[in-house]
């Protein structure tokens, strides 16, 4: 049975989760349509730029994204203290952004002369607006509604372009947040559309390894920590260099089609998780996710299964191999 949205993503449990939406009837977002030959590739940079603006206006970061031909995938982490440290005004500058808001956010935010009750009411409409900044429902409704708009219009169509709601995976714990985020990361790789993470086009390894070697600044992605970062605050809990050679020993170990075969040179990242390098693989190969509403240690999705209200959550025994404790 469809459960409401506000029970499956809990903050409170854990800051991170994975969502996916796909094209209704599995049309064509982007890529090549095989059997009309028409080809939606310039679709592709809408997805990445509308991310790119929606991470600057929300209190939501994005992990890691790929953008495939007919669905994308997105990490996101909802950034809480962020939020909460806006003040009302750059509340509504923000939501205004998106929105035209009411006449009454419009007059304050010009300058207006305000009485009282009018600014309570300002006031109220700022505390709406914060929550929904830190919302990943509106974070994705603004994101999916902006993409079947434009695609619609150029197709001169109208109608229902997302097969449905999109679909989230709470990610329990800094293990899970790395499968995850390695698992979209590789989508081409899987695919066969790409050969290595670095060719993986419209997809967050990709940018982040051209920001490592061209030296350009990140301004959008949540990062990943650097030597100098070890410990902070704001930033992904692995070393960047570490992320970028698990995703490509996954990568080669797929492409290579050596299902469950390990390498001589495990990445480091695995001892120090305790994650079962034998599982991982298996668990990045296509149609190899085996959880379902949340990724993570037995205690934890046994917690979030208690928290949400559930007695039993998918994912037990995947937990289990995968997670060594």
């Amino acid at each position: 049975m469809t459960q409401a949205r506000s029970a499956l993503i809990d903050p409170g449990s854990t800051p991170y989760y994975h969502c996916v939406a796909r094209c209704v009837r599995r049309a064509f977002l982007c890529g090549e349509d095989h059997f009309t030959g028409k080809s939606y590739e310039h679709r592709k940079p809408w997805v990445v730029d509308r991310l790119k603006d929606l991470a600057a206006i929300f209190a939501i970061e994005v992990c890691a994204y790929a953008v495939m031909s007919n669905h994308y995938h997105v990490v996101l982490h909802i950034d809480t203290e962020r939020g909460k440290s806006w003040s009302h005004r750059e509340v509504l500058q923000r939501w205004t952004q998106l929105f035209d808001g009411p006449l009454l956010v419009q007059r304050f935010l010009a300058g207006d002369p305000l009485g009282k009750a009018e600014m309570a009411r300002v006031i109220e409409f700022a505390d709406q607006y914060r929550q929904r900044l830190m919302s990943i429902s509106w974070f994705m409704r603004c994101l999916n509604e902006h993409l079947a708009r434009r695609a619609n219009g150029e197709d001169e169509c109208r109608g229902r372009f997302w097969e449905g709601r999109f679909k989230s995976q709470a990610l329990l714990d800094d293990a899970a947040l790395l499968s995850c985020m390695a698992y979209v990361d590789l989508n081409p790789v899987r695919a066969g559309i790409a050969t290595m993470p670095e060719t993986s086009d419209f997809t967050a390894i990709q940018e982040r390894i051209g920001q490592w070697r061209e030296g350009r600044p990140n301004n959008w992605l949540k990062p990943l920590q650097t030597q100098t970062q070890k410990g902070k605050s704001g930033v992904i809990p692995f070393a960047r260099e570490d992320y970028f050679e698990l995703v490509d020993w996954t990568g080669r170990a797929i492409r290579d089609d050596k299902r469950g075969a390990i390498a001589n040179q495990l990445p480091p990242i695995f001892q120090r998780l305790g994650m079962s390098s034998n599982e991982w693989l298996k668990i990045m190969q296509p149609h190899g996710n085996r959880f379902a509403l949340c990724i993570g240690r037995l205690k934890n999705i046994q917690a979030f299964a208690a928290k949400t209200g559930r007695c039993w959550l998918q994912g037990v025994v995947a937990s289990r191999c995968l997670f060594v404790e």
